[in-house]
């Protein structure tokens, strides 16, 4: 029996080892706050105020998650993440109510080489671009563009997804995404890719990247890219609502970051084009945005910032021989951010929006800070309080 025992040992010792190099790890956000809108444009106070708890659209979104590695040897890894929005006040998933919205991915890792993963994932503009937008090292939703129009606020997912993400070389990232449409007969139907590369040196962050889908809107919510929630079209604003019908769509965003000691300066340009346009007679819309921003860690734990941001929308010209589109936005927002701690926060931030011109429909240009909604007007305030725990 005692030579069995030790003739065992070395399988047990392996198994012990094996399992010792594997990891999984659970996380997640509650960001929570109360939020007043200025000026809203439906409902039964149009053109009011309103007061409302909001936990999906904070300086991260509440989220849950999980993430896990095996050692397979050789520098190389299996890796998964599955990540949920969390609506705090519901207790409903977030991104329309999926259950992995956020994020469900699986792949291999290599140190070496870097990572290739499959499934629903951030495109290229969120994973390199974002970071140098002013939402991307500010706040949330009141430094978003208006109505999220490039996605680099990561509203949309891309489904049925492969992406590849290189390893940190010297400061130089780069990747690209390839999401497959699934359309018989037709490869790139309702699918797109997009690239990105971004470098950083502590001092200087450089990134720029590019987003091509074909059929954005498809007819069944999960498809396409418009519709990859489960609450389907994210056009819901009239900025952009009337090009709904777009057989193409593209981004494009460059911008930087510049640290001087406790102050981060930064500025980026996107460009957005909705293309063939079947309800406005095959037209294309297009917009430009820039923005410019500021924050002041004041000390390591308080921070204040402050951004603007103008979008220009061009005019279109219809098949019926309207002229639409022609609408532009001043927005100005401020924030200020106290740490209780490493992992509880308490911050406060809003937006003053002026929009002016043509709206997408025909009707004049009306405010919209991120996607809050519509104003009844051409003026809109935000204002979001709120505090954020991580775990």
């Amino acid at each position: 029996m005692k030579k069995k025992l030790l003739a065992l040992a070395p399988l047990c010792l392996c198994g012990a080892s094996a399992w010792a190099q594997s990891s999984l790890t659970l996380y997640g956000v509650l960001d929570e706050g109360i939020m007043f809108n200025s000026n809203v444009a439906t409902g039964p106070s149009k053109g009011g105020q309103k007061w409302y708890l909001d936990s999906l659209n904070g300086m991260y979104g509440s989220r849950w998650g999980m993430r896990g590695a095996e050692d397979l040897g050789g520098g190389t890894r299996a890796i998964f993440t599955l990540e949920s929005g969390v609506n705090l006040n519901s207790g409903a998933a977030g991104q329309g109510g999926l259950q992995f919205g956020r994020q469900a991915a699986v792949g291999l890792s290599n140190r070496r080489f870097g990572d290739l993963t499959l499934g629903r994932q951030y495109d290229s503009v969120v994973n390199y671009a974002q970071a140098v937008t002013i939402q991307g090292y500010l706040a949330s939703e009141v430094f978003q563009h208006p109505g999220d129009f490039d996605n680099t606020a990561n509203s949309l997912r891309t489904n049925n997804s492969i992406r590849y993400a290189s390893p940190n070389i010297n400061g130089l990232t780069f990747g690209a995404t390839w999401s497959v449409g699934g359309q018989p007969g037709n490869i790139s139907g309702n699918g797109g890719y997009s690239a990105g590369v971004a470098y950083a040196n502590g001092v200087v962050t450089l990134a720029a990247a590019y987003l091509y889908f074909k059929n954005p809107t498809a007819a069944t919510a999960g498809q396409g890219f418009f519709t990859s929630n489960g609450s389907g079209t994210q056009l819901t604003g009239i900025l952009n609502k009337a090009y709904a019908s777009a057989n193409s769509y593209q981004v494009a965003v460059a911008g930087g970051l510049y640290t001087i000691g406790p102050v981060q300066i930064g500025a980026s340009w996107s460009n957005i084009e909705y293309g063939n346009i079947v309800a406005l007679g095959g037209a294309s819309a297009r917009f430009n945005n820039v923005d410019a921003g500021v924050k002041w860690s004041v000390t390591p734990a308080f921070s204040l910032g402050a951004a603007y941001d103008y979008a220009k929308g061009n005019n279109v010209h219809t098949s019926e021989g309207a002229n639409v589109g022609n609408q532009h936005f001043n927005q100005f927002s401020v924030m200020a951010d106290y740490f209780l701690s490493k992992r509880t926060d308490l911050y406060a931030e809003g937006a003053y929006q002026i929009a002016a011109g043509t709206s997408s429909t025909g009707a004049p240009a009306v405010a919209n800070i991120g996607n809050a909604g519509d104003s009844s007007n051409t003026r809109q305030a935000l204002v979001r309080v709120a505090i954020r725990h991580r775990f």
